[in-house]
Formats: structure tokens, sequence, C-alpha cells
């Protein structure tokens, strides 16, 4: 089997040769070790091809890079509306970014963002993902994601938690009301994700019990992520979500949910469950996981007795997929990489 196939075999619920291994695009520099863990069956991740265009036809955004007084480099965006201006600022580091400034910073920007919100158009935009799928090979597959949910949008992204928390509790029906809106969004995009000629794709995810709370999980993110499973089933597509928090509060809640795969759960000793505990209580589930990030400091004995563990505790159910969603320190990650390959090509049949 090819790295692609044994991946799509197993969210298909097919028998496999081998536990896949995948790992993320930007997690792993091309280099000769590169070369052979994707000989050996690693396949890449590759999340960098939207199927769905937003586009704004009456907001105009504008995006300039500096550096800062001590050589960091940033990026402004500003976004202009007829009823206001947003702006936010964000740092580049490496694969990622960080934001410095957010775009909600007073009860004057509620209206601003809910005209974005209602300007937003989504259209199909799925050219240049056919054209990745052809010419990548064999050891790469491809995700769709639908972007961050509204709740947690305005949460993490447009407003922090700090500040959400002071909305929530002193202008909630301001902040439902973006909700409602950025919800809406997402409703009409589930059709289009679930058109285009992918064969699975991640909604949401990123969630934190101890911050979004089971409560608001339940209420602003399941409806939207069982609906999303209801468009892409109905096209034969399949849904995960990147869960890679603590995962207890809500663990019968996903098991009801209609995912077809937990993505980037991340076992103890770095989270709340045990891969037996999340096998048992996600029974028609296949778990993405992620490798324990705090394994990749022990040594490489600990290193292959986890990945053994792990696989031997999903022995016979054909529903792991091993994982790398999150960085490696750089003096590790071939090390480290290879002796994961090496045990699952021992349990190869």
């Amino acid at each position: 089997m090819t790295p692609r196939e044994r991946v799509l075999a197993v969210l298909r619920g097919e028998p496999v040769d081998k536990v896949p291994f995948t790992i993320y695009e930007p997690k792993i520099p091309q280099c000769a070790v590169e070369r052979r863990l994707r000989n050996e069956g690693l396949c890449i991740v590759n999340r960098l091809f939207p199927v769905v265009k937003r586009v704004k036809p009456n907001c105009v955004t504008e995006s300039h890079t500096f550096t800062t007084a001590n050589g960091r480099q940033r990026i402004r965006h500003v976004t202009r509306t007829p009823v206001g201006e947003i702006t936010e600022v964000v740092e580049l580091a490496g694969f990622t970014t960080w934001t410095v400034e957010r775009q909600f910073k007073s009860p004057d920007d509620y209206k601003t963002l809910l005209y974005i919100a209602k300007d937003t158009q989504c259209l199909p935009d799925y050219e240049a993902y056919v054209a990745a799928e052809k010419w990548m090979g064999d050891d790469v597959i491809l995700r769709a994601n639908v972007p961050a949910l509204g709740l947690h949008w305005i949460m993490i992204e447009a407003m922090g938690v700090e500040m959400f928390s002071e909305e929530w509790a002193e202008r909630r029906d301001e902040v439902l009301k973006l909700e409602h809106a950025l919800s809406e969004n997402a409703r009409k995009m589930f059709p289009i994700v679930a058109d285009a000629p992918i064969t699975h794709g991640n909604i949401g995810g990123n969630e934190v019990p101890e911050v979004m709370g089971p409560q608001r999980y339940r209420q602003f993110c399941l409806p939207l992520i069982n609906e999303c499973a209801e468009a892409f089933h109905k096209k034969g597509r399949l849904l995960g979500s990147h869960m890679d928090g603590n995962n207890k509060p809500w663990a019968a809640d996903l098991a009801a949910s209609g995912l077809d795969y937990i993505e980037a759960f991340t076992p103890a000793p770095d989270t709340d469950m045990t891969l037996p505990e999340a096998l048992q209580v996600w029974k028609n589930k296949v778990l993405w996981i992620n490798f324990p990030s705090s394994i990749h400091l022990s040594s490489i004995e600990k290193i292959k007795q986890t990945a053994r563990e792990l696989i031997e505790a999903a022995a016979g159910t054909n529903r792991l997929i091993m994982g790398i969603t999150e960085d490696i320190p750089p003096d590790r990650w071939q090390q480290n990489l290879l002796a994961i390959s090496e045990v699952i090509n021992e349990y190869k049949r």
C-alpha cells in the first residue's frame, strides 16, 4: 500500500498492512532523512489548498509588513468597511503567527465585525486542490478545512480569552449576534466543501474545555459539527476535528457526534485521556493521534516503548493513525521520527 492509501483505508474502515504514520507539512524539512521516512511509509498531511474562497465585496483589506526595533517581523492587516475599520497585527514565527494586536478592542468594533461577517460570501475554489492532488504523489494526502467555528473565532482570535470573558459577562447579546452571523457563514460553506473533490476534511477544533466550557461547546460547536457531518456524509466525505487538549469533559458528546475521526488527539501523559480510554469511549471513531509531544524529550528507548504501547493498545481495532501535529525539537526530530517509523514497521503484517 502507498502511504496515502494506508491513511484512507483506515479512515474508511478498510484493512491495512500497518498503522499509518503521518506528519503535517511544515513539521518536516526536506532532507535525506525525510526521504527515508517517506520511503518507509510516512505520509505528509498537506492542508495548504483551500476549496472555498471567501470574498467581501464591500470591504477592503490592506496588509503591510514591517520590522520592529528588536528585529521581529510583523504584518498589520487593516480592513475598511462603510461602518468603520478593523486592525490586526500578527508576528511571523516560523511555520505559524502570533497575534500581537487583536481585531476587537472595544464595543465599538461589534458593528464593524458584524458588517464584515454579513458581507462575506463563500464561493467554490477547487482548481488548486485538484491540481495538487495530481502532482503531489502517493506519500502526500490533502486535507480540506472548514475554518474555526464562530464562537471559537470570537473567543480565541478576535478578542482573546480575557476580553471575551468581560464581553460575555457584560455584552453577551452583542457576542451572540456576531456568533450567529459567523455560524450562518459556516453553514453556507458546508455544502461547498462537501461538493469539492475531497476525501475528508476537518472542522473547527483546538477547543479547550477549561476555556470554551462543555456547555458552550454543546450549544455553539456541536450543532455546527453535526450539520457539517450530515452535508459531508451525503457526498461520501469524512469529517474530523482537531481535538488535541483535554477531552474528558465532552468525550461522550464527541462519541455521539457525526465526526468520523478525532484528529490530533494527544494521549496521556499530555492530556486527561489514555489511548485505551479514548478507544473505549469513541467506539465508532478513528483516532488520528498526535504522538505525545512530551515524549519527544525522552530517550530513544522511551520513544520506541511509547510507540509500541500505542500500537498494541489499538491492536485489532484498525482505528489508529499515528500522527505528528506539533513541533519536535530541531535536534531531535530526525532520530525520534526514525524510531517511531522503525517500531511501526516492526508490526507490519
